[in-house]
């Protein structure tokens, strides 16, 4: 039985494609993933398209399989991008955002499963070369965390495939409360094991002044060897981020 550490993965299923490209970050877009399930990296990554909409930007959102969402007048909405995009004021069409929509609240491995729809790196990265080429940047929001399942079948997808399918360096969303100097840590790592760039981190649901969550800041970037780029407060409607730096994550 092979799992998840041999190396029969999606990424050595789709060698040919992945060889034409290897080496070369896709430019002007980034990858926002996370420590894992509700961290907050819808929100986050609204508020980084929103700054970069601010800095004059025309910037694209896009989040290649979402689960749980609703129906409204009989179609499925993807919940994610709704939000990013009225949170952000971005004028992208919602149905360019999410390629792979289920109704079912599970990993989207198993609600891709249940629902009969399958995603398919091909259709995902003809979508998102789409975005590339008009837009000036393109932020693509994970599922999960970086182990994340999505696709589990005579295909075995995780989130790193297609972070690599799609070359794009990342940033990790962690939350700023107990634990996440560890979960920090391990994701930084396997995303170094896994030779995906990361550059930075956004601490989320963060308290200037609160003593664990100041030393975790502090921690985080000792264990990790990656900045804490911003840390993100309760109820913020701005990143507070250098433009300089935001717009160096997209170079």
């Amino acid at each position: 039985m092979k799992g998840r550490f041999n190396t029969e993965t999606a990424e050595n299923q789709n060698t040919e494609s992945q060889n034409n490209t290897a080496g070369i970050l896709s430019a002007r877009s980034l990858f926002v993933t996370g420590t894992g399930t509700d961290v907050g990296k819808t929100y986050v990554t609204a508020l980084i398209v929103k700054k970069l909409r601010q800095l004059g930007r025309h910037a694209a959102y896009f989040k290649a399989a979402v689960s749980g969402n609703e129906r409204k007048d009989g179609l499925l909405i993807p919940g994610d991008a709704a939000f990013v995009k009225e949170f952000s004021g971005i004028s992208q069409p919602l149905e360019t955002m999410c390629p792979y929509v289920y109704e079912q609240p599970f990993s989207p491995h198993l609600a891709a499963r249940l629902e009969g729809n399958p995603l398919v790196l091909p259709t995902v990265k003809e979508q998102f070369s789409s975005l590339l080429s008009s837009f000036d940047c393109v932020t693509v929001e994970g599922a999960g965390g970086i182990l994340c399942p999505l696709r589990f079948d005579s295909q075995k997808i995780f989130l790193e495939d297609l972070i690599k399918a799609l070359n794009l360096p990342c940033i990790l969303v962690a939350d700023a409360g107990l634990g996440t100097i560890n979960a920090a840590g391990l994701t930084a790592f396997y995303l170094k094991q896994r030779k995906i760039p990361a550059k930075g981190i956004i601490l989320n649901r963060f308290h200037p002044g609160d003593v664990m969550e100041e030393d975790n800041r502090r921690m985080c970037e000792s264990v990790t060897g990656l900045p804490v780029l911003a840390c993100v407060k309760p109820g913020d409607t701005e990143l507070s981020i250098e433009p300089e730096v935001l717009l160096g994550l997209y170079e």
